[in-house]
Formats: C-alpha cells, sequence, structure tokens
C-alpha cells in the first residue's frame, strides 16, 4: 500500500482498501501471520485512531473498510513492520 499512486480524495472518510502479497503468496494460510495483522489493526485503532469497519483475509490478499484522521501515512508506515515481522515468523 505504500505506493506513490494511491490518492485519498477525503482522508477522513471511509476508504476501501486492497492490500495484496507481493507475488501473490499465500502467506495469510499460517494463523500466525493473521495473527500479526490483528495485532497491527489493534495497535492502530488503540495508538492512532483507526476505525475499522469490515475485512475480507484471503489467502494472498485482504480487504478492508477503513477510516482514520491520517489513513493515507498509516497506510504507508504500519504496513511495513508487519512484513518483517511475518519474515521472522517463517525463518
Amino acid at each position: 500500500m505504500a505506493r506513490s499512486r494511491y490518492y485519498f480524495a477525503e482522508p477522513d472518510r471511509p476508504h476501501f482498501l486492497t492490500c495484496t502479497v507481493v507475488e501473490w503468496l499465500p502467506v495469510f494460510t499460517r494463523q500466525e501471520a493473521v495473527q500479526i495483522l490483528f495485532d497491527s489493526w489493534s495497535y492502530l485503532q488503540c495508538h492512532q485512531g483507526l476505525r475499522l469497519y469490515g475485512f475480507v483475509v484471503l489467502e494472498n490478499h485482504l480487504h478492508a473498510v477503513a477510516q482514520a484522521e491520517d489513513l493515507p501515512n498509516q497506510s504507508r508506515t504500519r504496513p511495513n513492520i508487519t512484513p518483517t515481522k511475518n519474515m521472522t515468523n517463517y525463518r
């Protein structure tokens, strides 16, 4: 989600987000990987005001409807930590 082409017309409104795994690898088939994602969302909800209205986690991508005061920056910074935890989990 860190690509510069994303544009948030109204950052304070809910947005439909889609996140894909590089090369569509089936990362979310492992419960540990999904838990890392849920922990990340929980952190954002508690500390940065993320409002998560709904989500679907599939084996190689996810969809979410989310809102936050600074959603563009949250979508760029926090997901970078999650893959690092996942890679450590696989080693």
